[in-house]
């Protein structure tokens, strides 16, 4: 798990012999059903197998289960952290190693970015326990008074703070042209049953000063891209888009990223959206919901199990 993609993969477009389905919000009971059809997963971290405090039993043993049947599971993480920093992180949760093949995060693709400005000064927004994100690389931190760019991966606070609490940093640096680097383009994560702010939320408040941000995650093509790199690294083979799957609790990065790369997209509705399709979600309480939502998933699940 620790063999990383270079930037240079680039996704195919599904076979034409096996056209993406039409989304429609398909309720599933359990992933068995989609298996056979699906050689790799591209399963999302927190929300999916773990809710920032413990892991989620039944949705480890299905992935368990899919790769023991032949499936291969790339784990796709905004986590502004770099991929060998997070995976004692799920194993301390709980997640067996037996549940996924490799892992791609935010934090991955961040460092790229940042190698690929090295040398230059930067201003990091975060807490102290991301900056391992910069180990080994050139870069020099700085304030936002004389930085030459940002690198943001959430809150030093996440409990308690919220962008306001940046209102002087952000306009300094909108005021200076600073380009943001978001190291997690989610706003929201579930931690247990409370939901906490990513830097996703800092990055729109950012551009709502006109600063610029570049995205490392999801629902961005690069992590995509970089995620079936390492699956053609564990299968030996070319990637069928047709064959690959997009799992995840998030309408803005999991299904929106799976759409722009022409993926099959499953939700999960009891993670970050329980609180918005309520109570009354099943059997079928959660169309009105999912109806306005910019994107669709091609099926749905309440959690992932087998």
């Amino acid at each position: 798990m620790t063999d990383q993609p270079q930037a240079r993969a680039v996704a195919r477009p599904p076979s034409a012999s096996a056209p993406l389905p039409a989304p429609r919000a398909e309720l599933v009971q359990g992933f068995y059903t989609l298996s056979c059809s699906i050689d790799v997963l591209l399963c999302d971290v927190w929300g999916v197998v773990h809710n920032g405090q413990t892991a989620h039993t039944a949705a480890c043993a299905a992935l368990d289960m899919f790769r023991a049947g032949g499936g291969t599971v790339i784990m796709v993480s905004n986590a502004p952290r770099p991929s060998v920093d997070v995976v004692p992180q799920l194993l301390g949760y709980g997640v067996p190693a037996s549940a996924f093949d490799r892992i791609i995060t935010s934090g991955d693709v961040t460092r790229q970015l940042i190698t690929e400005r090295a040398g230059q000064p930067c201003v990091h927004i975060g807490p102290e326990r991301d900056l391992t994100l910069f180990a080994g690389l050139n870069v020099v931190l700085a304030d936002a008074g004389s930085a030459a760019y940002c690198v943001c991966t959430g809150f030093a606070d996440d409990e308690t703070q919220t962008p306001d609490d940046y209102a002087d940093t952000l306009d300094l640096m909108a005021r200076r042209g600073l380009t943001m680097i978001c190291g997690n383009p989610d706003l929201i994560v579930e931690r247990g049953k409370k939901l906490i702010p990513c830097a996703g939320a800092m990055a729109l408040a950012y551009e709502a000063r006109g600063g610029a941000v570049v995205y490392a995650g999801k629902p961005h093509l690069p992590v995509y891209q970089q995620a079936l790199m390492l699956a053609e690294q564990v299968r030996g083979s070319a990637i069928d888009l047709a064959r690959v799957a997009a799992i995840g609790d998030a309408v803005r990065t999991d299904i929106a990223g799976a759409t722009a790369l022409g993926v099959r997209s499953i939700l999960l509705l009891d993670g970050i959206h329980w609180h918005d399709v309520g109570a009354d979600a099943w059997p079928g309480g959660y169309r009105a919901w999912l109806a306005g939502q910019a994107f669709q998933p091609h099926y749905v699940m309440p959690r992932l199990s087998w």
